[in-house]
Parts: structure tokens; C-alpha cells; sequence
């Protein structure tokens, strides 16, 4: 979604932009700028994108290619060898990588902390998307921390329309809704939320919507319906729109385990909605600026993020002061700190 919107801040900027996928599938597609090109190489794993890459290189020359994601960053870095064209490559990281090497147990993910100190040193500029990241990213891969800059994820300029949009997000009336936002994985935690929901129940007429899908909706619909919670967990799926459900809802909640930014976070802000959040690793202290603009917890404590959501709900939020917030994200303003880092 991050490379989707720097389409649109490059492409405002009357720059012609390719977005090269090793397979062109995914929702985020459909917020590609309009005169964006993609570029499918319908490369079922990494190691066979390698030579289309490199080809597609040879073959449009682009002023500058960046990459993300580990994985992905390695193949850029060789692609550019491969292909004898001495184009800028900029590797953006979006995640902790000691966290994610860990995390994941194939054998590529296993090799990051052989391969990335041999691999980065190589590029023309290293991106991380908080300080936290970047820091983690130079104590993985023993690089000069001078040398990776951090720019945080934008966020689109239409979620102040967007977040106008009707939205039924339930909650009879006047009960406070909570509102999570993300894939349904381990990492996210949203059954910290839900414990966490459970015991603000029990003082408060509080409900719970949870946007988006992935492995664990069974296991945390299971969860709900074990603590007789099924009437007040609802989970959606993914919508087009969650921003509508943002501005719609009492408070918006982040309870991931680690992060790499939190982009939810600033999207609520952008919609004038009140946050709490986990100080997981890394990303919300840094965008809550250490709890001015939101309550931060610590990870893995229900108890905590119930008491931490009550004392928010107990509140009259500054909305503006959020929004004015909002604004140190912005696509204008990432996208020229991008362009500082790919055409300096």
C-alpha cells in the first residue's frame, strides 16, 4: 500500500513511474496512480524474478528502482549486477527485520543475517520507515547507521473525504465502539484485544469491530464466542473503506506485538479519531510522539490496554490536534523526502 501511494505523490510530480511486481495480484492494485505502468514478472518465488528483473532493467533503464521488503531488496541489488546497467537502487525496510528473520522459519529468512550485511553496503540508499526500524535494521546487518534514513509511510490525502462516507459500525447509540484494523495474524495480537474487551465489559457497554482477514479470524472468533463475547466481536473482512469506520468509531486500538510504523495509527489520527496502542517495536511511539497524541501500553497486557481504552473513552478528544498531527505524514511531504533519497 505504501508503494501505491508513492505512486500518486511521484506521479503528481510529473514523474513517469513503474511498479514492478514479482505477481501483480493483491487489493492494493487498485490504488495504483491511473498512468502508472505495471509490470507483471509472474515470478512465483524470488529466485525466478532474479533474471526478469535484471532483463526488465536492461530493457527500460530506469533512473532509479526501489525496492522493499528483505527478500525483494537483495533481489534488486543483484538484479542491478545482472543486468550492467548502473542504475540507483534505494532498499526501503518496512518491518523489524531481527524480528521477522526470527519469525519466519524457510530458509531465506534464516540466511538475512549472512546476507544482508553482504547485500545493503551495495545500495545507493537504505530506507527504513520508523528510527526503531532503523536502528534494529543496523544492529542486524552491521551497517553505519548513518547511512540509512528514516521516513515514515504515507498517508493518503482522500482520507479526509473518504472517512465522510456513511459507515455503520454498529454499537447501539451512544456505547462506545472500539475498532482494530489489520491482517489476521499472530503479530497483530487481537487477542490481547479481545481479553482487553472483555474486562472493559464489565464497566462499559463496549463493543469491538475488527477489519480485515487472514489465518487467525477462526482462532479469534473461537475466542470470542469462549468468553461470550460473539454479540459484541464483529469481523468484516476486508472493506474498501475502513476509514469510514475510523471516523465512525469511539477509539481505534493497535495491539500488535511489533510493527514496523503503524500506518492505522496515523490514518485515525488523519480521521480525528482517538488511539491507544501497544509500545510494540517500532513504530506507535514514534508517530504518538511518546504518548502526546495516545495512550501507549505495554505489549502482551490485556489488563493494561483495558484501563489505557477506559481512560481514553473517559476523555473529550482534541480532534483538530490529532488531524494537525496527521500532516507530518503526508504524501507531499514523504514523497519529497523519497526523492531526496532516489534523485539527490
Amino acid at each position: 500500500m505504501v508503494f501505491a501511494q508513492l505512486t500518486h505523490g511521484l506521479a503528481d510530480r510529473g514523474y513517469k513511474v513503474d511498479l514492478v511486481l514479482s505477481r501483480a495480484v493483491g487489493p492494493a492494485l487498485s490504488q495504483v496512480h491511473p498512468t502508472t505502468s505495471v509490470w507483471d514478472l509472474k515470478a512465483s518465488r524470488s529466485l525466478i524474478a532474479l533474471p526478469r528483473l535484471a532483463r526488465w532493467i536492461r530493457r527500460q533503464r530506469p533512473a532509479a528502482l526501489l525496492s522493499g521488503l528483505e527478500i525483494n531488496n537483495v533481489i534488486a541489488l543483484l538484479a542491478r549486477s545482472l543486468s550492467g546497467v548502473p542504475v540507483r537502487v534505494v532498499v526501503s525496510v518496512h518491518t523489524t527485520v531481527s524480528t521477522h528473520a526470527a519469525q519466519k522459519g524457510d530458509w531465506q529468512h534464516r540466511s538475512l543475517r549472512r546476507i544482508l550485511p553482504l547485500a545493503y553496503p551495495r545500495a545507493d540508499g537504505i530506507v527504513a520507515v520508523s528510527d526503531g526500524v532503523a536502528d534494529d535494521l543496523a544492529a542486524f546487518s552491521k551497517l553505519d547507521r548513518r547511512r540509512i534514513t528514516r521516513i515514515y509511510n504515507p498517508i493518503s490525502p482522500a482520507i479526509s473525504e473518504l472517512c465522510r462516507a456513511p459507515c455503520e459500525i454498529g454499537g447501539g447509540g451512544t456505547s462506545p465502539v472500539l475498532l482494530g484494523v489489520g491482517r489476521l495474524v499472530r503479530e497483530k495480537a487481537f487477542d490481547s484485544l479481545i481479553f482487553a474487551l472483555a474486562r472493559v465489559r464489565k464497566r462499559l457497554d463496549a463493543s469491538l469491530v475488527i477489519l480485515g482477514d487472514g489465518p487467525e479470524r477462526p482462532r479469534l472468533q473461537g475466542l470470542a464466542r469462549e468468553l461470550d463475547l460473539t454479540a459484541h466481536v464483529r469481523f468484516p473482512g476486508h472493506v474498501e473503506n475502513p476509514f469510514s469506520y475510523m471516523r465512525a468509531a469511539s477509539l481505534l486500538v493497535l495491539s500488535s506485538g511489533w510493527e514496523g510504523f503503524g500506518n492505522v495509527l496515523a490514518e485515525a489520527l488523519a480521521c480525528g479519531t482517538p488511539v491507544v496502542s501497544t509500545d510494540c517495536p517500532y513504530g506507535p511511539r514514534e508517530i504518538l510522539a511518546g504518548g502526546k497524541y495516545g495512550r501507549l501500553v505495554a505489549v502482551g497486557d490485556p489488563a493494561a490496554l483495558a484501563d489505557a481504552i477506559e481512560a481514553a473513552l473517559s476523555e473529550s478528544p482534541d480532534r483538530d490536534e490529532l488531524r494537525r498531527r496527521a500532516r507530518d505524514f503526508d504524501l507531499a511531504t514523504i514523497t519529497e523526502q523519497y526523492l531526496q533519497v532516489l534523485l539527490p
